[in-house]
């Protein structure tokens, strides 16, 4: 792997709170392609997925599900024409998006390590909220709307590992039992440690290449202020990239999300600068 290619989705559509969507510059503005050239990549930005403004959509009131749908069919699209061997990393963006990214780089069958404070397995059934960006993992594994499941079925649910959960809603916690997708918890990360989590996951999702799903949520709101659900108790600076670390080391990630930041909840930037830190984690960058 020596190129990289860089879509935003500039999308707060999927999300119950405004700004998201500014997302994409403020981790452009985090000079993440500049600091991934500095790794020894060629990276190309290919712009932006068109999303509309909440604006224009005056009169209606969400799940905006056909605007979310067709942002990311053309996510999915534009990563199915990228050359074989090409990493992509996608800028969002709520994480409904990760409908469009895993269906996009699943061109046959592929592991699925989320990285989040949320499951994000909801279906409209079970939705507290009905926002579509608690709902991305469950379509992409068959659950919920026909209308995005038809277009985003990509992935047995059984090769999907869930890492950093701490708030799951009761209809959700019974799906993802009843699917058998692999989770650790906080209490799991807080018993077991990353490194062994990340080794298990490895293990668990052996000879499959990997995309990474990387909500800014999982980490401590004290370390990333600007996400828009935090939850407290998340992971620590060290913990969130020391599993980069060890995902890196497999040689296996083939794609990576950075989503849910949101510059207007944030601190001079501090949470898309540090999700940058994580990406050069996961693309290799070591302290020797």
């Amino acid at each position: 792997m020596e190129r990289v290619a860089v879509v935003g989705v500039p999308m707060d559509l999927g999300a119950g709170r405004r700004g998201v969507d500014m997302g994409p510059s403020a981790l452009r503005y985090a000079r993440l392609l500049e600091e991934v050239e500095a790794l020894g990549f060629a990276v190309e930005d290919l712009g932006n997925v068109r999303v509309p403004l909440a604006e224009t959509l005056r009169g209606r009131k969400g799940p905006y599900l056909e605007e979310i749908r067709q942002a990311a069919l053309e996510l999915k699209e534009r990563l199915l024409s990228l050359p074989e061997g090409v990493f992509p990393i996608v800028l969002g963006g709520d994480h409904s998006l990760a409908m469009g990214s895993v269906s996009g780089v699943a061109r046959g069958r592929v592991g699925v390590v989320w990285v989040d404070a949320h499951a994000d397995f909801n279906t409209p059934e079970t939705s507290p909220s009905g926002n579509i960006h608690g709902m991305p993992l469950a379509v992409l594994a068959g659950l919920g709307h026909p209308h995005l499941t038809g277009v985003f079925r990509a992935v047995d649910p059984k090769d999907v590992v869930l890492i950093g959960v701490r708030s799951v809603d009761p209809g959700e916690r019974h799906l993802l039992l009843e699917a058998g997708v692999r989770v650790y918890t906080m209490h799991e990360v807080d018993r077991l440690g990353v490194a062994r989590i990340a080794e298990d996951a490895l293990d668990y999702l052996a000879g499959l290449p990997l995309h990474v799903s990387l909500d800014a949520d999982v980490l401590d709101p004290t370390l990333a202020p600007g996400v828009g659900t935090p939850v407290p108790g998340g992971l620590t600076y060290r913990e969130a990239h020391l599993l980069m670390e060890v995902l890196a080391q497999s040689g296996r990630v083939r794609s990576l999300d950075l989503v849910e930041v949101n510059p207007i909840l944030d601190e001079r930037n501090r949470t898309a600068e540090m999700m940058v830190g994580l990406a050069l984690s996961l693309l290799g960058k070591r302290i020797l």
